[in-house]
Formats: structure tokens, C-alpha cells, sequence
């Protein structure tokens, strides 16, 4: 006779029933050094994100047992910063590794569902001014509302071995989007266009070209690399200088559009789970594109918390651009216009 055999969940085989939550780790029983270097954030972050999604990880189930949300919160930092799902970070907080990917869709989606609320250029005048003399004091650049460029995520093959996942170096990626401030903060993040698409490509078609030509364009422009093309509201560097004026826009573009490079290195250096040393985000693309979007709220919640040191290169095996740089000529002769202008009135 045949014996039918239960699946058991790991946590109930080690904790049984009875309680409504598994509080199987309390912050104020480990020191500020061993959270810093386990989840790489100090207590006083930590218990911010309990309190800011606390509500949404409490939210009922169908399993007899919830996790805790400070477990649930310690559990996905520790994957979104070391990139794996050792069995030592799940023994750390006393949870099964099923149970940490369970913990990492839940702590991923609620912050999500945040995005909107940590980041977005800003609205008011003032701001909007502010941000332009932040940018200005760097390098003289004038008029720049954000510095714009992309970034390759590594993921794995999807299960349809979907073609345009494929990255220029044969590898599956998503092509991220991302504008930010002087400071580092994201004011754009788009983390799931397929990684063949080039770059210009990508802001063709993203809801910042749309949002800069509808609604944004205040006297400024962003800067981008010379994988974009030259818009009204997108400042790029000349390809070939020839005049004083012209080298001198070059140099101030370059020393300003730098400030969106070192952010995407901080990034992955501070969220290894994207920098590709762990290997490939194990997930679909519009789970992977969740995860990159996670990690993008938490580095804008941490600005706000002064976690604001520039962080060095990380080691990662995705680089930060896939493109081959190429000049992109602009037919947009207002475009021409708005740069020429530029180059009389700030550079000559």
C-alpha cells in the first residue's frame, strides 16, 4: 500500500504552531556593527523600513504561520546586498531558504508600491531652481534638471528564451533608465526594457522622453552621454571640439554627467544582488525588473538617511553600459539651435 508523503514547510518543522508571528530575531539583541556588516544598513534604516512597511508585510495569509515583518525586511537586505540566498543569512534570522524568497517578493513588491513616493523630479519652482544651482556649482554647466544614462542588469535566460533579453555581449540584461540629482538621488528609474535595446532606443520610448516633452521642460535639460541623441531638453557633447567655448562644454558636460556614473557604481557596490559577481538575478524579467527597482527606492531612502559616501567601483562582471559608444547626429535642428545657443551664452 502505497503511503502518501506530506510536504512540510521548514519553519513549521522547526517552530510548530501557536503563534500569529515567527519572531525569531530581535534588533536589540544584535549589535549596530553586526547589522551594518549582515544587511548593510544601521538599526536606525532598519527599524525605518519597519515602520514605513510594517502595515503592508502584515497583511493576512493563508499560511498558518506569517514571518515577523522585521525578519521579512532583514531577510530581503540581506539578499539585496550580499546577492545570494546562503543558508548562513537564512540561519542568521532563523528562516528556510523558500521562506527567504518568500520574503524577498513580499519586502520587493511593497517597496514597489512605493516607488512613486522616493522617486520623482521635483514639482515646485523653488526645488526645481534648487536643483539647477546644485547642478551648476559642480562644473558651470547651466540649466540641468538631472544627468541621465543606462545601466546592464544580468538576469537569466527567460523560461520562452526570449531573444531580446540579449545584451551586445551575448548575455541576457535588462537596459535600466536612470536620472538623478547632484547628489546621487534617482529622480527616473525605468529597470525593465530588454537588454538589446541600445540606449537611445530605450529613451525613444520611456516615459521620460514623454513626461520631458509634455510636462518638465522648465528652461533645462538633461545630460546624457553620446549614446543619446541631441534633444531640446537632452543636452549631449559634442563629438569633435574645435573652438575654446566648445571644449570648454565638453569638459563641464563630462564632469557633471559623471555624477549619474558614480551613483550607478555606489549602486552596485552597495546592492550586489545587481552588480553580477553573484551571478544572474534568478527570476523573470519583470521579477528581476522589481527587484532593480527595490534597490533603486532603497538607495533614495538611505540618501535621505545621510548614507550619502560615495562608494567605490564594484568588482561585477555587468558593466555599466553596453553600448558601444557611437555619435548619434541629431536632425533635430532646434536641438542644434538650443546647444549653440548654450555654447555662445555660457562657454564663449
Amino acid at each position: 500500500m502505497a503511503v502518501p508523503i506530506a510536504v512540510l514547510d521548514c519553519d513549521l518543522l522547526l517552530y510548530g504552531r501557536g503563534h500569529r508571528t515567527l519572531d525569531r530575531f530581535k534588533l536589540e539583541d544584535v549589535t549596530d556593527e553586526y547589522l551594518l556588516s549582515t544587511y548593510g544598513f544601521p538599526r536606525q534604516f532598519i527599524c525605518y523600513l519597519v515602520d514605513l512597511l510594517g502595515a503592508t508585510l502584515s497583511r493576512p495569509t493563508q499560511r498558518s504561520r506569517a514571518i515577523s515583518p522585521e525578519t521579512q525586511i532583514l531577510a530581503a537586505l540581506g539578499f539585496y546586498t550580499s546577492g545570494s540566498f546562503q543558508t548562513r543569512m537564512g540561519d542568521a534570522i532563523g528562516i528556510s531558504q523558500a521562506s527567504m524568497s518568500r520574503c524577498v517578493a513580499n519586502v520587493t513588491e511593497a517597496l514597489v508600491e512605493r516607488a512613486s513616493q522616493f522617486i520623482h523630479f521635483p514639482k515646485d519652482e523653488a526645488t526645481v531652481q534648487t536643483l539647477k544651482e546644485d547642478f551648476y556649482g559642480l562644473a558651470g554647466m547651466p540649466g540641468v534638471l538631472g544627468v541621465v544614462d543606462c545601466t546592464h542588469v544580468a538576469i537569466k535566460a527567460p523560461n520562452a528564451e526570449d531573444l531580446s533579453y540579449v545584451n551586445r555581449k551575448g548575455l541576457h540584461s535588462l537596459n535600466c533608465l536612470m536620472v538623478c540629482d547632484s547628489r546621487g538621488v534617482l529622480l527616473s528609474a525605468e529597470t525593465h526594457w530588454p537588454g538589446s535595446l541600445a540606449d537611445c532606443t530605450v529613451l525613444e520610448q520611456a516615459a521620460l522622453t514623454s513626461q520631458f516633452e509634455t510636462e518638465l521642460h522648465k528652461d533645462g535639460w538633461l545630460l546624457g552621454d553620446s549614446s543619446f541623441l541631441l534633444r531640446t531638453w537632452l543636452m549631449t557633447p559634442l563629438h569633435i571640439p574645435e573652438t575654446p567655448a566648445e571644449y570648454r562644454y565638453n569638459m563641464a558636460h563630462s564632469a557633471t554627467h559623471n555624477v549619474i556614473e558614480r551613483t550607478l557604481r555606489t549602486m552596485r557596490s552597495r546592492f550586489r544582488c545587481l552588480d553580477g559577481s553573484k551571478g544572474t538575478l534568478q527570476y523573470s524579467p519583470e521579477k528581476s525588473s522589481h527587484i532593480i527597482l527595490a534597490c533603486c527606492v532603497l538607495h533614495n531612502i538611505s540618501l535621505q538617511h545621510g548614507l550619502d559616501v560615495w562608494s567605490a567601483p564594484a568588482a561585477g562582471h555587468m558593466e555599466q553600459s553596453e553600448e558601444e559608444y557611437e555619435q548619434m547626429e541629431s536632425v533635430d535642428s532646434e536641438a542644434c539651435r538650443v546647444r549653440q545657443e548654450l555654447l555662445l551664452t555660457h562657454f564663449s
